[in-house]
Formats: C-alpha cells, sequence, structure tokens
C-alpha cells in the first residue's frame, strides 16, 4: 500500500517550483501529483519536466489551470494543497483554504525559514510588502553602495520560468545578448536589464540550489532580488523590505507581504516625494504596531525623462509595468506620475486600440483603466502590444516600464522613456544599514 502523501501544489510558475524543489523533491514520503497555475498565461499545459523533478518523477509533473482545483482533489486523492504563489489578499488565500478544505484536502502554508537555502556567502534580501513598491530600484542602491565600497556583488531574481524550464535552470545575465540567448520576456528584460546595464552580474532560473552555488563562484555578497511580495529563497542576513504609501495598510492584508514586514530589519518606505502625508503616517504606524524594532528608511522615487518636451502640452498614451497594473492593482505608475509632472495635456485611453492577448488582458484586469500594461509574456503578446500603441491616436507615447520598450518594440510616434532611481532622505542611510557589509 502506498503510504506516501500525495501533495498538490497551488503556484504562478516561481515559488511553487521553488518549494517542490526543496520540500518534495527526491523525498520519498510525499507525492507531488500535480501542479495549479494562474496570473502568468500560458503556464497550465505544460509539465514540471523530468530532468528537473528528480528520480522520482520519470514523467515530469502535469500542470494545470487552478479552475480545475477541485476536480484535481477529487479524481487524484490529494492529502496535501500547498499555496505557493504571491500577492494574494488574506481573504483570497483562505478562501482558497475553505474550498481545498471543503474538497476533502488539508490547506498548508509552508512556513518562510524552512524555504530558504543558506549560501556561504553573505546574503542581502529585498522583498516587498506588494508587487510595485520599488524592489528593484532599492537592490540597485545596495549594490552601488557596496560596489563602491569594493564589493563584488552578484544579483539573483525570484524565479520566471515562463519558456523551457530545462534550459532555464540556471541562468546568468551579464550582457544584453544574454536577453536574448535565453528568450526572455518583456516581464524577465525588465528584471535583468537594469542589472545589465550598469554592468552586474544577474542570476535566474529555476532550480535555485543550484544557481546559488554557481553565483558564490564569482561573488563577496549576494543580494536577493525578490519578485512581487513573496519572501525569500535564500536565507539572508540583512533582511530589507519596501513598503508603498500609495497603498496605505496593504502591507497587512497581502499574503506573504505581512510575513515579509514581520521578518524586516530594515523597511523602506518609499515614494514618499509622491505620497499624501496621512497615508505615509499610516504605513509608520502599522509598521510601528507590526516590527517596532526594524530600522526605517524614508525614500523617494523621483522621476525623470530624456526629453520632456515630448510630453509638455500633448495627449500622450501612457504605457506602464505590467505587473504592478494587474495583480499588484495600482491604478497608476512611473508613468503618470511623469506624465503629470512635465505638464501633459491629457491621458489618451488605450482601449480602443487593443488588440488579442492585450484585449484579453483588460477583460481579466477592468479596473486597469485608460493605462496600458507593458504584458509581454510571449511573441504574441509583444506583437500585440505594438501594434496596440501604434494603433492609438496619441501625439507621444511615455513609457513607464523599468526597460525601454523601444529597444524591442517598433513604435510609430514620438516616445520618451521614464526613469526613476531610490534616494533615501535623512539618517540613516542605506550606507548606515550596511556598514557591517562595508
Amino acid at each position: 500500500m502506498n503510504s506516501r502523501k500525495r501533495i498538490l501544489i497551488m503556484g504562478a510558475a516561481g515559488r511553487d517550483f521553488h518549494n517542490f524543489n526543496v520540500l518534495f523533491r527526491d523525498n520519498d514520503q510525499f507525492e507531488v501529483v500535480a501542479f495549479t497555475a494562474t496570473q502568468i498565461p500560458d503556464i497550465d499545459g505544460r509539465k514540471y519536466p523530468a530532468e528537473l523533478a528528480g528520480s522520482l518523477y520519470p514523467e515530469g509533473i502535469p500542470i494545470e489551470g487552478e479552475e480545475n482545483l477541485i476536480r484535481l482533489i477529487e479524481e487524484l486523492n490529494v492529502d496535501q494543497v500547498y499555496f505557493s504563489y504571491s500577492d494574494v489578499p488574506h481573504t483570497r488565500v483562505m478562501h482558497n483554504a475553505s474550498i481545498v478544505n471543503a474538497a476533502g484536502a488539508d490547506f498548508v502554508l509552508a512556513n518562510a525559514v524552512e524555504t530558504m537555502i543558506k549560501s556561504t556567502k553573505p546574503v542581502i534580501s529585498i522583498c516587498a510588502v506588494r508587487t510595485g513598491c520599488g524592489k528593484s530600484q532599492t537592490t540597485r542602491l545596495v549594490e552601488e553602495t557596496l560596489q563602491a565600497a569594493g564589493k563584488k556583488v552578484v544579483a539573483i531574481r525570484h524565479p520566471m520560468p515562463y519558456g523551457d524550464l530545462v534550459k532555464q535552470k540556471v541562468q546568468r545575465f551579464a550582457e544584453l545578448d544574454d536577453l536574448k540567448k535565453h528568450e526572455c520576456t518583456i516581464e524577465e528584460m525588465e528584471e535583468y536589464e537594469p542589472h545589465i546595464v550598469r554592468g552586474n552580474v544577474i542570476y535566474s532560473g529555476v532550480d535555485y540550489e543550484a544557481i546559488v552555488r554557481e553565483a558564490e563562484k564569482e561573488a563577496d555578497i549576494i543580494l536577493w532580488d525578490g519578485g512581487n511580495n513573496d519572501t525569500p529563497f535564500y536565507k539572508p542576513d540583512l533582511q530589507i523590505v519596501v513598503v508603498d504609501p500609495h497603498r496605505p495598510g496593504h502591507e497587512l492584508m497581502y499574503y506573504p507581504g505581512e510575513t515579509n514586514l514581520m521578518m524586516a530589519d530594515v523597511i523602506v518606505i518609499n515614494k514618499i516625494d509622491t505620497a499624501d502625508f496621512e497615508d505615509i503616517e499610516e504605513v509608520r504606524e502599522n509598521i510601528a504596531a507590526i516590527n517596532p524594532t526594524a530600522i526605517v528608511l524614508d525614500g523617494a522615487s523621483p522621476v525623470e525623462v530624456d526629453d520632456p518636451d515630448i510630453i509638455r502640452g500633448k495627449q500622450v498614451l501612457v504605457v506602464e509595468d505590467g505587473p504592478t497594473l494587474t495583480h499588484g492593482e495600482m491604478t497608476y505608475g512611473a508613468g503618470v506620475v511623469a506624465a503629470s509632472k512635465y505638464g501633459a495635456e491629457d491621458l489618451i485611453d488605450p482601449r480602443p486600440y487593443v488588440t488579442g492577448r492585450i484585449a484579453e488582458t483588460f477583460e481579466n484586469y477592468p479596473e486597469i483603466g485608460q493605462l496600458l500594461p507593458a504584458m509581454g509574456y510571449g511573441e504574441e503578446q509583444m506583437a500585440d502590444l505594438e501594434k496596440t500603441i501604434n494603433a492609438a491616436d496619441c501625439d507621444a507615447v511615455v513609457i513607464g516600464t523599468p526597460i525601454d520598450l523601444r529597444r524591442i518594440i517598433n513604435i510609430n510616434k514620438p516616445a520618451v522613456r521614464v526613469s526613476y532611481n531610490l534616494q533615501i532622505i535623512g539618517k540613516p542611510d542605506m550606507s548606515d544599514v550596511l556598514k557591517k557589509f562595508l
């Protein structure tokens, strides 16, 4: 009689694969019978491949849509369901728990510590309480501060394995050509390119044990560049967490962002240059109640553009970071801030011009409104993004994404790119909190 517990992992092509690798791969007490997928298009219908799954899974493990959850629990005789993705309201987590329990299975949240891998090098993690708080610019500032002290720093990014998982087991990015080599989507480029253009090395992939062992060969210090509001994959020696006063209260309302807030050594309140005073104070009060011993830094992310005249007095189409608008639930981003700062006459509504997979995004996230999310999880979606931008009746395009879209799609009208970097205001500053590493 098979006594192995039968496990289903609910995921979104990232945390789910990591949890499998560290908790279940080569563990004969459990049998993972399926993954489910959500948030990211076109992940379901594939398999977690045998080459990555270990000796217990010679056929790999199927990945199905989360909408099939109840059927899978019943048909596969699932004992336990591990919830393994991020940036989800607490109410939705417990709604899923209710569904799983009603279907006859246990609902499990793996604790953050047991899924952390120990590195042989010092690790600084940069995480957040929500998508779009400003992890990437925080990571860049930490990187620059350490490098100025002569440290060799290597970043490791939270996974975004949207292609061939075997090929993506360990990815190293040091040149822009590496983005093409690894067939990156827009979402991947947005995270890797800012490191590359600054001359830095960044790793990503699927197998984070194998990734960190490669990174350790060339690093004095490892930076964990988190995704969404997920907890670190590595045991940090310093844990920095970014919060966003544009969404006050969200630091207590989303999984596992609240966990990050509780574990933080340092908390960066970002965007205080554009947030309301009352909202900043609400965030401060929540930090004091949840984690009163954390060091709190005040941060600003002022926006700049390469040519303000392209915006001033014009009807503009604003293109914002996709995940920030979708599951991040922001109603504006750096593009809108720049359009206002540099005197755009009006923002045009992209919805009359959307096509194909971009139209599907608006159907799934109608609250996006009159901004265009830079969705590009594959060539088809990138092509539809290009068609939508070029069909829009506007004077100019404001690109509020972390990468320059003009490099990867052809835009048929004047376009300006928004840039933004973290600035710490007052004391303590980033050098103060990194002192033991310097």
